[in-house]
C-alpha cells in the first residue's frame, strides 16, 4: 500500500515540476520581450529564477517517491 501511497506522490510531483517549467519558460519569453516595460521584465525574470528553484525542487521530490517505491 505505500509503494500506491509513493508512486502517486510521484506522479503529483511530476505534474508539479511540469507546471513549473511551463511557468518558467513563459516568464522567461516575458522577460525578453523589448516591447514589455523594465519592469515587467525584472519581474518575469525575477518570477522565472523561482519557477526554475521550484521545477529543481519538484524534481528532488519525485525522485525519493521514485526510490522509495
Amino acid at each position: 500500500m505505500d509503494s500506491v501511497k509513493q508512486g502517486a506522490n510521484y506522479v503529483s510531483e511530476q505534474v508539479q515540476k511540469a507546471t513549473s517549467g511551463v511557468s518558467k519558460e513563459a516568464n522567461k519569453e516575458v522577460a525578453k520581450d523589448s516591447n514589455a516595460s523594465i519592469g515587467t521584465r525584472a519581474s518575469a525574470a525575477k518570477d522565472a529564477v523561482g519557477d526554475k528553484s521550484k521545477e529543481t525542487g519538484h524534481d528532488a521530490k519525485a525522485e525519493t517517491h521514485k526510490q522509495a517505491i
